[in-house]
């Protein structure tokens, strides 16, 4: 565990220095530079525990030269996920550096400062997987349609899509939220190996990152020295402050697997309705004015987040739907013409 522990603290202080670099000539650049002294003093404490000598030196492997070269491409903010699995900290500086912020002066703040509105984002999820379901599902009515085929060969279709993609969105927010789970769980663990074996150490990087978003010295050591004594406390709060992680927006994978699966149905059915009740062109042009209805609709929502006129966002969502559903009746079209 020794050797591992150095190695993981060498390889953050490389990353550092590559991300310093890449923030050269901004208060970010000095934040680093500090960061990777300390994971360098952590590393000595690893050494020590080896009678002080580490054999053949820190070498990069090849996975950390490539996060380096990216790093180095796109920046440190660009990768800041991939870095905070890689045990890089400081990373909360990317979403919480605004100018101008009040600073900091009590845990009460600090903590304060993390609290935010609840269940804007599960709105925000649901509305866009409606409006999801309801382009592709309509686009593919439309795209079989202009193929001329019979109306039970459409409802088929669209019931094969509805599923199609309700299942594809479910797999896939499935494999997100649970991978994302499992980045945090591990790094946790990391960080509470980190406050059993070197505290002291573990407020000073604390430390750092406050001083770094502009709070002074004296009450940047006083507040990370008092989180860094309720164990408890400094789990969150180093989860948030060094890996820019935020433990409340990471849910259930499967409540995200069946949240999308429904939200995206709930759309991708509102075209197939009328196939249900009418036949003929009278279900076709049923499908299209419900799903225009619907789409104006959700575009309407759409304006909540926005912040612009409902009638703007409503007749924007409407043209895009249209424009789409347009172009795959054409291409349903020309292919049954081929076809035929």
């Amino acid at each position: 565990m020794s050797a591992e522990g150095w190695q993981e603290e060498m390889r953050s202080a490389y990353l550092y220095r590559i991300a310093a670099d890449s923030e050269k000539g901004t208060p970010r650049e000095a934040l680093f530079r500090a960061l990777a002294g300390e994971a360098e003093s952590q590393a000595a404490i690893w050494a020590s525990r080896q009678g002080g000598k580490v054999a053949g030196g820190y070498k990069p492997d090849l996975r950390t030269r490539i996060v380096a070269w990216l790093v180095k491409q796109r920046g440190p903010r660009a990768m800041r996920g991939v870095l905070s699995a890689m045990k890089v900290r400081g990373l909360s500086i990317y979403t919480h550096d605004v100018p101008g912020h009040p600073q900091l002066t009590s845990i009460q703040d600090m903590a304060s400062r993390h609290e935010g509105p609840t269940g804007g984002g599960n709105m925000r999820a649901a509305v866009f997987g409606v409006n999801d379901g309801l382009i592709s599902n309509v686009s593919l009515i439309l795209g079989v349609a202009g193929a001329a085929a019979e109306p039970k060969t459409i409802l088929l279709t669209g019931i094969a899509g509805l599923l199609a993609g309700a299942f594809s969105m479910a797999a896939g927010e499935w494999v997100s939220v649970r991978s994302q789970r499992e980045m945090y769980e591990h790094q946790i663990a990391l960080e509470k190996n980190e406050l059993d074996e070197y505290p002291e150490e573990e407020a000073g990087e604390l430390a750092l990152i406050y001083i770094a978003r502009g709070m002074n010295p004296a009450d940047a050591k006083r507040i990370a020295d008092a989180t860094i004594a309720d164990p408890e406390r400094a789990l969150a709060v180093l989860a948030r402050e060094e890996l820019g992680l935020n433990p409340d927006e990471l849910g259930s994978p499967w409540g995200a697997a069946i949240f999308s699966f429904l939200s995206f149905a709930f759309g991708a059915v509102v075209p197939l309705l009328p196939f249900l009740f009418l036949s003929g062109d009278s279900a076709l042009h049923g499908a299209i004015g419900l799903t225009g209805v619907t789409l104006f609709g959700v575009g309407s929502v759409i304006s909540l987040f926005t912040g612009r006129s409902a009638w703007r966002d409503g007749l924007r969502m409407l043209l895009i739907g249209a424009g789409v559903g347009a172009v795959t009746f054409g291409i349903g079209k020309l292919i049954g013409v081929s076809i035929a």
